[in-house]
């Protein structure tokens, strides 16, 4: 019989927030990054199409000067692959939108598509884990073209100018790596590390300690991902290491730990310098080669994370129904912009109800904050072609200033800039722009509301006691494996396998259960505990498997 640690029931939550909602937090440390790489990539297209007097096809080349904005907190090598892929996707995106808008000018259909291609955007979005701004640009980008005016042989030319744009955004993205080639995991790591004494100044006790607890387990988890997604592990890869393992302590045993120096560590990272070592620990060893065992080891593939019995379905679900009812509706109303309230829908969905409800008025918010600012841009805009460009470049660096520290002070800046976009092609009646945009926001936010909660996702905190059991089971089985002097043939590599796939599928579950509000709270504490015992045992396996040469050359 198992002896699998038996976990404790989790508490639900039961209402939708207010508190806080709007409350302003810092910028993160690099806002800076996606700011002036969405402005650099964006410039250089639009001011040669204004040299050309051809801004009315600045929509196709800003489809693909948005793809600098993603993948800013990934190790180079990954950012390469991230980046290719995001300008692949926003082609094909834009592609399937240009090509359904100049066979049919049916606004159902067009609805219809734009609903399917933003649920489509959004699974995949988040089963590659792409990170910000998600499927939201997307489908802004998608949705807009559904209702551009267009003919069939005008669309190969159309995408090239977005590709041809991406290309641009995919250089500069990738520029960083020549100057500061480990930025991405050294950022990654000083942030677990200044998590980490954040909750070791705690001493485990207080009010705050369990928010603390949990945001050290968050920037731990992410230091990690960050750390085995680099490839070859250089001897800056291996002092990281050991600096989140440190941190790992911390969180592991507060009272003992000096967060000076974790600070300090975490400081020195800052800049191209060298990585600081410290000593290695009693343990340490252990549970790097575990990690090396689980980054090793077989991944679940694309399918298995949005087939069926994918949590994310319901997701994608409620993106579909609430998209497509939002612009029903806004059909239905004469609103001759119908992709708005598509997009405000499709801003909305987060892994719960609770986020979902929290970022809906955050949306609601900042776009009415922004068609104030619109009004108050729009003249300076009308003033010529060159001032229009000006304003749309300086909005667009100021929404990655501000979108960090809330989304509801982003979307502010985020409205107008989406505005301005419409007035590239031909200048636009302010007053109906702003009517519009104000009635298609209430629409999305309300019916994007209404399938959040009319689409259930009742399994996904199951799911996550489900694979807490299951990593403890398959840690078992492995040490009895290792327990026995003469284990069957392959049965310790059947058992490394099983805790791997355990390990995977446990972060896998975290990920995904962030927790529906009639679900349970998540035990993140109890995550952490299975996937520190789960590496050590990795590392033991691999030991006694042979396939570590020498501990020394990796400590």
């Amino acid at each position: 019989m198992s002896t699998a640690t038996s976990h404790p029931p989790l508490r639900r939550i039961h209402r939708l927030p207010l508190t806080g909602v709007l409350r302003l937090g810092t910028s993160p440390d690099i806002w800076f990054k996606r700011s002036w790489s969405v402005a650099i990539s964006a410039a250089i297209p639009v001011l040669t199409l204004l040299a050309l007097d051809r801004l009315d096809l600045a929509m196709y080349t800003m489809a693909g000067s948005f793809c600098a904005l993603y993948a800013h907190d990934r190790p180079y090598a990954v950012r390469a692959r991230a980046l290719f892929w995001v300008v692949v996707g926003m082609g094909g995106g834009l592609a399937v939108a240009l090509v359904t808008a100049s066979l049919t000018s049916s606004a159902v259909v067009l609805v219809t598509v734009g609903a399917v291609l933003a649920a489509v955007q959004k699974i995949l979005c988040d089963a590659t884990r792409l990170g910000p701004p998600g499927n939201v640009i997307f489908t802004f980008v998608s949705s807009a073209a559904l209702f551009a005016p267009q003919t069939l042989g005008q669309v190969p030319g159309h995408v090239a100018l977005a590709l041809g744009a991406g290309v641009v955004s995919w250089l500069i993205g990738m520029a960083p790596a020549l100057v500061r080639p480990h930025g991405p995991e050294r950022r990654a790591t000083a942030h677990a590390l200044n998590a980490a004494a954040a909750y070791a100044d705690t001493k485990g006790t207080g009010p705050g300690q369990e928010r603390a607890r949990s945001a050290g387990a968050a920037a731990v988890h992410a230091a990690w991902e960050s750390l085995m997604a680099t490839g070859e592990r250089t001897a800056a890869r291996r002092a990281l290491e050991l600096l989140v393992v440190r941190a790992e302590v911390a969180l592991a045993a507060p009272t003992a730990t000096d967060a000076g120096q974790l600070r300090a560590w975490a400081k020195s990272l800052r800049g191209s310098g060298s990585v600081p070592r410290p000593p290695v620990m009693v343990g340490a060893a252990d549970e790097l080669l575990g990690v090396d065992a689980e980054a090793a080891g077989a991944k679940p593939s694309l399918w298995h994370r949005i087939g069926p019995g994918s949590p994310l379905l319901p997701i994608a679900l409620r993106c579909a129904i609430g998209c497509a009812v939002a612009g029903y509706v806004s059909l239905a109303l004469g609103i001759g912009r119908p992709y708005w309230a598509i997009v405000t829908a499709a801003s909305l969905y987060q892994a719960n109800v609770t986020l979902t409800w929290k970022r809906g008025v955050q949306r609601v918010v900042g776009n009415l904050v922004g068609v104030l600012l619109f009004a108050l841009i729009v003249p300076v805009a009308h003033l010529g072609p060159a001032a229009l460009v000006v304003c749309f470049l300086v909005v667009g660096w100021i929404v990655e200033w501000l979108m960090g520290r809330n989304y509801w002070l982003g979307s502010a800046f985020v409205t107008p800039m989406a505005l301005l976009i419409t007035e590239f092609g031909q200048v636009q009646q302010t007053g109906e722009l702003v009517s519009d945009r104000v009635v298609d926001t209430l629409v999305g936010a309300l019916f994007g509301m209404i399938a959040a909660i009319a689409v259930t996702n009742r399994r996904a905190g199951d799911r996550i006691e489900r694979a807490l059991v299951a990593a403890d089971r398959a840690r078992e089985h492995a040490q009895r494996t290792l327990a026995d002097p003469h284990p069957a043939p392959g049965a310790l590599e059947a058992a490394r396998r099983g805790l791997v796939a355990a390990v995977v599928a446990l972060r896998d579950a975290a990920d995904a259960a962030a927790g529906e509000w009639w679900q349970r709270a998540l035990p993140m504490e109890q995550v952490v505990l299975a996937e520190q015992a789960g590496h050590r045992t990795l590392a033991a396996l691999v030991r006694r498997q042979g396939l570590h040469a020498s501990e020394g050359a990796r400590t």
